[in-house]
């Protein structure tokens, strides 16, 4: 029997944006799956070192915790999970030159469908949670940089991104970040450069 722990797969309107879905090995005590095989990461892509773990609790539905990036050299690559709950995750290209800037792309994680998304360098992202005390894991390819955090308005004009829920519950720092046209952002396209 040949032992596949995962499905990659590329997302259609953002296709450096890959879907992973991992096997489920279910019994009557519960379920394993592995979160991360750099070998099977590698084969599909996703060459990286990952340097630290965050992990986000939201207690109230509609929370949105976004868009969030931080800019190069500092830029991080991130796998996200859905550990407890559901939430509406999106990236958004903001690599400028890019054919796709300012796209977005969101995909249903959440702890039923063990889903994880892998968002490279040169997208900003984001979610909403979808269930009250949903829990979010990710991880990062570089340490966390205070001088190089930036934030995208959530409800920017230009990006049109149609969240779930109305009236959403926003942190200071959310509600009141600059738009993509405002915000510094050092990321450049390049034609053979996949992200």
């Amino acid at each position: 029997m040949i032992h596949v722990p995962f499905t990659f797969r590329s997302l259609d309107k953002l296709s450096d944006l890959i879907l992973i879905e991992p096997t489920i090995f279910q019994d009557e005590r519960g379920w394993f799956r592995e979160e991360y095989k750099r070998s099977d990461f590698f084969e599909h892509g996703i060459d990286c070192d990952f340097l630290q773990d965050n992990t986000s609790y939201s207690v109230i539905r509609g929370t949105i915790r976004g868009l969030h990036f931080q800019m190069a050299p500092e830029a991080q690559g991130k796998l996200v999970t859905c550990l407890a709950g559901e939430v509406y995750d999106v990236a958004v290209d903001i690599r400028r030159r890019s054919p796709t800037y300012a796209r977005w792309e969101a995909v249903l994680l959440s702890a039923e469908n063990h889903r994880a998304l892998w968002v490279p360098l040169g997208f900003a992202h984001g979610f909403q949670t979808l269930k009250d005390d949903t829990v979010v894991g990710y991880k990062v390819t570089r340490e966390y940089s205070r001088a190089s955090d930036r934030s995208i308005r959530w409800n920017d004009p230009q990006l049109n991104i149609t969240w779930p829920i109305a009236n959403p519950v926003l942190s200071k720092k959310d509600a009141e970040a600059p738009q993509l046209s405002e915000v510094d952002n050092n990321f450049e396209w390049r034609a053979l450069d996949s992200g």
